[in-house]
């Protein structure tokens, strides 16, 4: 099931309906997305000579027209690869490198950082500025009819950060981007032609894969014109467009919860707030079901199983007469629809209720491998299920609840941020001698970044700060940087991570 081919039904059955919000104004109907899509998919394959299979990157902000590029790639046969544009250059250049992608669509904000990589990633070819002349060009190329593929044919390069501080793309086929969307039915919400999407979080990850079964429905995708978050923007399009669901962190939630804007707004058109991507404290996750009521639902997944693990549907969260509500609350919910969860130990062997494992996945929406490494592949997906890293136990009543996370994973802002990554960059300082990154609870972002650091010499807090932003995305860089004279270990000269962490808790 290619998901274009959602664009061509919805274009025959209401033509002159909305397909694709710019705010409150219409950008396109389902006619002109349809039509758009395939003329962009022409254009690529003969304006730049792109065959079937081939990948190509998306570098922007969320707009309408990430939309319409998305939807071309897969009328032409290729293979998308959104990449979050609140990365680094050098790590964009390394996605795109590392995907092999011969065309890049981008914006104006983001064209400086990529334009160049031409001259230095030998497969790529050319870099569009959407909109632009070239892009207005190819939106009048020759249409060319919805390309035939494989049901495990790749349609989704999800390039998701490593614990070796390189991210790797899960590769996505049109048949897990089917079961996903098949999922969201099943799972969190029956959908219509009446209904709409707001993209407030990035089409780069959840909110553009739970766009689809919107598309699939011939739902309304809403992106707000200030292409932010803004309360009172949000209000104005959640009263313009009836039916409307968002995904988003649980720091956004918060956000919108607390805002008197919201809390005193008419919400009669929201149907569904879709939350993830890190644990909700219980008093933010109150307030938010007091301002929003039973609209609700958190799911849990990763890149390598979109959006697709466990979740807590909207009647758990409604349900606050229920003995154990709190407990459930406090967990990531049961098993989805097309999915068989289990908790092991290190040897893979299912474990009991109540005792802490890791979380392995097996199902139709799990991954096919990571994109050119064998090796991460075979290792991650051992014996035909998705090793997550996640620890977690389930109860007798078969909620998940996640314990720990085996690789030091720190979750700010619904952002995975991977501690290694930070340290290599760190150790580059050359007074750092050693260091130690890792996550204490924020009330805002859910987790902020510490650095422990052991240097010898003149090492500021300045310094450090400059050379993460020379080489990461700002939203890793630590929020505070400790100075210490040694960093706790174990017999085999291990960082004992958890010891570093009970400082922080102390404090």
């Amino acid at each position: 099931m290619n998901p274009a081919v959602w664009l061509i039904r919805n274009a025959l059955k209401r033509p002159d309906a909305p397909a694709l919000a710019d705010g409150t104004l219409v950008h396109a109907t389902w006619r002109q997305f349809a039509d758009r899509a395939a003329a962009l998919a022409g254009g690529m394959r003969s304006s730049f000579g792109l065959e079937a299979g081939d990948r190509v990157a998306i570098v922007m902000g969320n707009c309408p027209e990430y939309l319409e590029a998305k939807y071309a790639i897969w009328h032409a046969g290729l293979v998308a690869v959104p990449v979050n544009s609140r990365l680094h250059r050098e790590e964009v250049s390394y996605i795109l490198d590392h995907s092999g992608a011969r065309l890049v669509f981008t914006d104006a904000d983001h064209l400086d950082d990529v334009k160049p990589l031409v001259e230095e990633i030998g497969t790529l070819d050319r870099v569009v500025l959407t909109p632009s002349p070239e892009w207005n060009d190819l939106l009048v190329s020759t249409a060319i009819p919805l390309a035939e593929h494989s049901p495990e044919d790749p349609a989704w390069l999800f390039y998701t950060s490593g614990t070796t501080g390189r991210p790797k793309g899960a590769t996505l086929s049109h048949r897990n981007l089917l079961m996903m969307s098949l999922s969201y039915f099943a799972d969190i919400d029956e959908l219509s032609e009446h209904d709409s999407i707001l993209h407030a979080a990035p089409l780069s990850h959840g909110s553009g894969l739970y766009g689809l079964p919107h598309v699939a429905r011939g739902a309304v995708s809403v992106v707000p014109a200030s292409r932010g978050v803004d309360a009172k923007e949000i209000v104005d399009l959640i009263q313009a467009w009836p039916g409307m669901s968002f995904f988003a962190a649980p720091t956004m939630v918060k956000r919108l919860a607390g805002d008197p804007v919201v809390a005193s707004a008419d919400l009669k058109n929201l149907k569904t707030i879709i939350y993830g991507g890190a644990p909700m404290y219980m008093p933010d996750l109150e307030k938010a079901l007091d301002v929003f009521g039973p609209r609700l639902a958190q799911i849990y997944g990763q890149g390598e199983t979109p959006m697709t693990i466990t979740g807590l549907s909207k009647d758990d969260h409604a349900n606050r007469s229920y003995p154990k509500w709190r407990e459930r609350m406090q967990s990531v919910g049961t098993p989805r629809t097309d999915v068989e969860v289990r908790v092991v130990d290190e040897n893979d062997n299912e474990l009991p209720i109540g005792e802490i494992g890791e979380v392995i996945v097996r199902g139709d929406v799990v991954m096919s491998g990571y994109w050119n490494q064998i090796d991460a592949s075979s290792e991650t997906l051992r014996g035909g299920w998705l090793h997550t890293g996640d620890m977690g136990s389930f109860s007798d009543d078969g909620y998940l609840t996640l314990r720990d996370r085996s690789k030091d994973l720190i979750i700010s802002g619904g952002m995975n941020i991977y501690p290694r990554e930070v340290e290599e960059v760190l150790l580059l300082h050359p007074a750092v001698k050693a260091v130690a990154v890792v996550g204490r609870p924020d009330s805002e972002w859910g987790e902020a970044v510490v650095a422990f650091v052991v240097a010898e010499g003149a090492a500021s807090a300045e310094e450090l700060d400059q050379l993460c932003l020379d080489r990461i995305a700002r939203f890793k860089r630590p929020k505070e940087y400790r100075f210490v004279d040694s960093l706790p270990t174990n017999n085999y000269g291990k960082v004992l991570k958890r010891e570093l962490r009970a400082v922080l808790a102390e404090d």
